[in-house]
Parts: C-alpha cells; sequence; structure tokens
C-alpha cells in the first residue's frame, strides 16, 4: 500500500504534463491553420501573427481558440520602433534581450505588436520593412 501511494505523485505529474502537451499541440494546429498562406508568421507566448495581402494582423490564444486582437496595412507603415513590453515607453537597445513590443506607426495610429523574443522581433522590423517599400 506504501509503495502505491509513492506512485502516486507521479502519476499526477505524468497526467499534467500530458494535458499541457495536448493543449499546446492543439495551439499549434490552430495556429497552422490560421496562418495558411501567409507571407510572415510568428507563433510565441505573446501571441500569433500573420502578414496576408498587406494586411499584419495579430490573435493570442484564449480558450482553445484564436482570439483576434488587432490589425495594420503594411503600405501605411512609415516607422517601426523595438519597445520595452511592460515598462511604458522605454526603446530597447541592440544588446536587449527577451520580451518585447514592436510600435507600428503609420498614417496617425500606433499599435503594438507583443514578442516574446527580442531577437526575433529585431528580424521582422527588417522584414516589415522591406514589404512596406514593396507595396509603395
Amino acid at each position: 500500500m506504501s509503495h502505491g501511494l509513492l506512485w502516486l505523485p507521479l502519476l499526477l505529474v505524468f497526467v499534467l504534463l500530458a494535458a499541457l502537451g495536448w493543449l499546446e499541440r492543439r495551439r499549434q494546429s490552430l495556429f497552422r491553420t490560421w496562418a495558411e498562406g501567409a507571407e510572415l508568421a510568428k507563433l510565441d507566448g505573446c501571441g500569433a501573427a500573420r502578414l496576408v495581402d498587406g494586411v499584419l494582423s495579430w490573435t493570442r490564444f484564449e480558450a482553445g481558440k484564436m482570439q483576434p486582437e488587432d490589425a495594420f496595412v503594411i503600405k501605411d507603415l512609415e516607422l517601426v520602433e523595438l519597445l520595452s513590453l511592460h515598462s511604458g515607453e522605454a526603446p530597447l537597445t541592440d544588446e536587449s534581450q527577451g520580451s518585447c513590443r514592436l510600435r507600428l506607426v503609420g498614417n496617425g495610429q500606433h499599435k503594438d505588436l507583443p514578442f516574446s523574443d527580442a531577437e526575433r522581433a529585431r528580424r521582422w522590423i527588417a522584414e516589415l520593412m522591406a514589404r512596406s517599400r514593396c507595396e509603395l
């Protein structure tokens, strides 16, 4: 009996890990379907984003489905800034890593696209600016 009780916590951990794995697989499957046909796409801890027909849109995974957050027309893009995710309007330096956001500025408006990795966000800046020039 005491040996069986020792394995009970391991069984609970296994069930928890299996459930988390199933949720991640479902999130990735929904993302693949949502991002199909996109010119540029990303999925990370902060959400998902895709560029389709000159419109950049982003969502977050919530309650088993993709919840749309916002969109931005790339041909209106004038400036992209890399900012800290949580500390106001502080710009990130080239050495900074971790969570951040891209501030998309254009046509009298600005919108923030969150990223969980600053290096990936830097690559997106170059891609978005190149594509905005192509749209002109």
